[in-house]
Formats: structure tokens, sequence, C-alpha cells
């Protein structure tokens, strides 16, 4: 079953609530919606609205990855350079893998700083909407929840599609729906 994610725009907090309420009524899980804003005191007059978290705004993840894949290729060429060099032979191998894993850490944790800096890479189209006010609705549907989603988003003439793109991966919604519990009860 094919899973796509929806976006769209709005400029009232109070439709979007709405749509949300009526998407979830319809069968959606409130994991599956989320509102992207930068009207943070908006969204605590809205309780029901999902928010996106404030982590997931910027680009953290990706950009620590992004810096871990070029942390290893850091480490790999220390380890290559002492053996091509016969550094270990002269002082050992500790620290030469000491070195390595240090390369590793710091390329990986200044990929992080880039990320807490910036937002996310997903959202970065929308970035010149956020700051004019307007917020950004996303829906990840199946293709059989599409049936859901069009009549909902079809009585609310002020919401208008802004394209599509890839879901969250099924991972998070399932720890975003355990952790939802775990923190109701």
């Amino acid at each position: 079953m094919k899973t796509l994610r929806h976006y769209y725009i709005s400029n009232d907090l109070d439709d979007l609530e709405h749509v949300e309420e009526e998407l979830e009524a319809g069968g959606l899980t409130t994991e599956q919606i989320h509102v992207l804003s930068n009207d943070d005191s908006g969204l605590a007059k809205h309780p029901h609205i999902h928010e996106v978290q404030s982590i997931s705004k910027f680009d953290l993840v990706h950009s620590t990855l992004l810096g871990a894949v070029v942390g290893l290729f850091a480490s790999s060429a220390v380890i290559f350079f002492a053996y091509w060099f016969d550094g270990a032979a002269s002082i050992g191998w500790v620290p030469f893998v000491f070195l390595a894993l240090l390369a590793f850490g710091l390329c990986s944790w200044e990929g992080g700083l880039i990320g807490i800096s910036s937002s996310n890479y997903k959202f970065r189209r929308f970035d010149g909407l956020l700051k004019e006010g307007k917020h950004i609705l996303f829906v990840d549907v199946s293709s059989d929840e599409e049936r859901i989603l069009d009549p909902v988003i079809g009585n609310h003439p002020d919401i208008k599609a802004a394209g599509t793109g890839k879901p969250m991966p099924l991972i998070l919604v399932f720890l975003q729906k355990t952790f939802g519990m775990i923190r109701h009860t």
C-alpha cells in the first residue's frame, strides 16, 4: 500500500483545527496529521492541533547523519594513512584509532551544529510562507485513506494544496503512537 504526504497552506489555525477534527472523525490518527507554523502562541491556543515537534523543525538529524558520513571518510583516511605510511609500526595503532574516532565524532557534532541552525530540509520550500505567517498542514495517508482526505479538504476552500512528498517512516509513526499512549496514561 503506497503512502504519500499531502501538504496544504492556510492562514487560519481555527480552520486547521476543524480539518484535523474532521480527518480524525473520518478515521485518520493524530500521528498522521501535523501543522507546521511559526506562530507558537497561536498553536498553544489550539490544543487539538497536532503541531510539528520543535526538534523536527530543524535539520538536526539529517545534518548529523551527513556529518557522520563525512566523519566516516575522515576516520577512514586517518587509518589508511597510518597503514600506508607505516606510522603504526613506530608508535602503535592506539593513537591512530583514537584520532579516527575523534575525527568521526567531531564531524558528526559539526553536522549537528549546522543542522540545529537551519530548517528541516523537508520543509525548506515553505520557509517564505511561514515567515509570512501562513501555516502548513501535512497529512500522511495511504491510497485507501485519500478517500477520507479529499472531501474534508474540499469542504474548506481557504486551504490550498501545496504538493506532495515522502511520508514519515512507519517506525516513527509507531514510536509517536506508543509515546503518545504512554504520555496520556
